[in-house]
């Protein structure tokens, strides 16, 4: 069995469109209102044009994918790089590779690339089980907000990937926080 970690391309965008369309089917029976959820092939190109969207190919085929988000959209509610998009095929789940991808993007982009403390991303209070899974593998809740979408009760997580850059960030914020304030 051969497992490939890459950047997705164009040519892939149809097998991104069914795995994502396809993994985001809970997404839809809750009323999630997530981009993902209703995703075409455009909206694949574009994430693949936009952002990094990164790929577990195993045995020549896409089995998972997670993008990381590259422009700042998100800075109203975290500096730090957030992930998004995550699906692994409903056939292939239960075998470990979505945990594996997410690993590995952890670990090898937002760690040694980026060069970041930690990373985030979010989901539903309301899904049944993403906000427990996501906990197991190490994020923690870091800010609880409502957009307004009908989506109910949305949670940021963090996970931390390399502690003694995060300790630093942490003392940042902070004086930065205090100096703030006086």
């Amino acid at each position: 069995m051969s497992e490939i970690y890459r950047l997705a391309q164009q040519k892939d965008a149809e097998r991104l469109q069914y795995v994502t369309y396809e993994a985001y089917e809970t997404i839809r029976q809750l009323g999630l209102q997530w981009p993902a959820a209703q995703v075409n092939v455009a909206l694949i190109q574009e994430n693949i044009k936009n952002n990094d969207c990164y790929v577990l190919e195993v045995d020549g085929v896409i089995q998972a994918t997670v993008s990381h988000l590259k422009n700042r959209a998100l800075d109203f509610i975290t500096d730090l790089p957030f992930v998004m998009w995550f699906a692994v095929d409903p056939a292939a789940q239960g075998k470990g590779y979505g945990r594996k991808l997410l690993n590995w993007v952890e670990q090898a982009i937002i760690r040694n690339q980026v060069g970041a403390p930690a990373v985030t991303l979010a989901t539903a209070e309301k899904h049944p089980y993403l906000l427990s899974m996501y906990e197991r593998w190490g994020y923690k809740r870091i800010h609880a907000f409502d957009r307004g979408t009908g989506d109910g009760t949305m949670h940021l997580l963090r996970k931390v990937v390399n502690p003694e850059l995060f300790d630093a960030y942490i003392r940042e914020k902070n004086e930065a926080e205090t100096a703030n304030r006086n």
